[in-house]
C-alpha cells in the first residue's frame, strides 16, 4: 500500500466539513454510479495501444465535478491538485497519475461525440422512476434563455451563428434557449430541447409532451397550443394555458383564482431553472453551438432532479 501523503493526514485530522465536502458526499450518495458507468463503457477506449486510459469511474467523476462547479478544464485540474476533498470524489490520490486538462477535455469530447450526455439523463430518470418520482400524468412546459458572448472580439471576428437575439420585455438577450417539460407534481424534468433564443416557445412542445399526459400548464406564451397540428390528436388532454395579463385585469373573482391556481402549478417549473442556474451557475453557455451546450444541460437537468428528488430517494 502507497505511502499516506502529508496533505491525506493533514485531511484527515481536521475537525470540520467544509461546503464542498457535504455537497459532494451528497452527490456520491444520489448519483446512480454503476447504472451510468456500464453505459458509458461500451464506448470507453480500451487502451489497447500505447498509454492505458484513464480509470472511467474516475473520468466520470472528474466530468460530473467539473459541471458542479461550472470550471473549466484548466481550473478542474488545478482543482484536482489543490483540493483534496475533490480527488477523494473522483478515488484519486495526490500520488497518483492525475488527468491534465487535455485529459479532461478529450473525455468531454468523448461524451458530446456519442451524445452520452442524453442517454445519462434518461438513465438517471429511469433510476427516479424505479424509486415511483417520474410522473406522467401531466406536464409543464417552460423556456429559459441562457445568454451567449454577444462580442464579436474573437478569432473569426464574428458571433456564434447558432446563437441569436431576442426581445424579453424591453431589454434584448442573445444566446440559447433551453426548453423542458417537467412532471406537474415534483417539478422534475422529463425532456429538453434546445433551439436559439429566437425561437418561439411553443415550437418544440411537440418533443417535450411525452404522450401519456392528461393535462398539460403553460404560461401566456403557450396560447393557441392545442390547436397545432403536432397536438390534435390530443383528444384526452385538458390544456391549463395562463390568460395575457391584459385579459386578467377583466376577469371575474372565480375566474381570477382558477388562474392563481394554474400559475401555482407552473411555479414548479422554475425550481430546474434556479439549479441550473444558480446551484451549478449555468446561466450562459461555456461552448459555442448548440451541441456541446445541449449535451452538457442534459447532465446539469438529470443533477437538478436527483437534489430534487433527493429526500424521496434517500428515503
Amino acid at each position: 500500500m502507497d505511502q499516506m501523503t502529508f496533505s491525506e493526514a493533514e485531511y484527515q485530522t481536521k475537525k470540520r466539513k467544509t461546503r464542498r465536502e457535504i455537497f459532494l458526499e451528497r452527490m456520491d450518495k444520489l448519483i446512480p454510479w454503476k447504472p451510468l458507468e456500464k453505459k458509458v463503457a461500451r464506448y470507453y477506449p480500451k487502451g489497447q495501444n500505447g498509454r492505458p486510459p484513464y480509470p472511467l469511474s474516475a473520468m466520470l467523476r472528474v466530468h460530473c465535478m467539473q459541471l458542479f462547479y461550472n470550471l473549466s478544464d484548466p481550473a478542474m485540474e488545478d482543482a484536482l491538485y489543490e483540493i483534496e476533498s475533490m480527488r477523494r470524489f473522483a478515488g484519486l490520490r495526490l500520488a497518483d497519475r492525475l488527468p491534465d486538462e487535455t485529459t479532461i477535455l478529450n473525455f468531454r469530447h468523448f461524451l458530446e461525440r456519442h451524445g452520452l450526455g442524453k442517454v445519462l439523463f434518461k438513465e438517471v430518470n429511469k433510476h427516479l422512476e424505479k424509486n415511483g418520482l417520474m410522473l406522467r400524468e401531466g406536464s409543464i412546459v417552460d423556456a429559459t434563455i441562457i445568454s451567449a458572448p454577444s462580442s464579436t472580439k474573437n478569432s473569426t471576428g464574428k458571433r456564434d451563428p447558432e446563437m441569436h437575439q431576442t426581445k424579453k420585455g424591453n431589454e434584448w438577450h442573445f444566446g440559447m434557449k433551453m426548453h423542458i417539460g417537467v412532471d406537474d407534481t415534483l417539478g422534475l424534468i422529463h425532456s429538453l430541447e434546445t433551439t436559439a433564443a429566437n425561437v418561439h416557445d411553443i415550437l418544440p412542445t411537440g418533443k417535450l409532451l411525452h404522450g401519456e399526459e392528461q393535462r398539460v400548464f403553460g404560461d401566456a406564451g403557450y396560447l393557441g397550443l392545442q390547436k397545432r397540428d403536432e397536438h390534435k390528436h390530443r383528444e384526452n388532454v385538458s390544456w391549463f394555458i395562463a390568460k395575457r395579463p391584459g385579459t386578467r385585469k377583466k376577469l371575474t373573482a372565480n375566474k381570477l383564482k382558477a388562474e392563481k391556481i394554474k400559475a401555482s402549478v407552473r411555479a414548479k417549473v422554475e425550481h430546474p431553472f434556479r439549479y441550473i442556474k444558480q446551484v451549478f451557475g449555468y446561466s450562459k453557455v461555456r461552448y459555442r453551438g448548440l451541441a456541446k451546450n445541449t449535451n452538457r444541460l442534459h447532465l446539469l437537468a438529470a443533477f437538478s432532479n436527483l437534489l430534487m428528488g433527493e429526500k424521496y430517494v434517500l428515503a
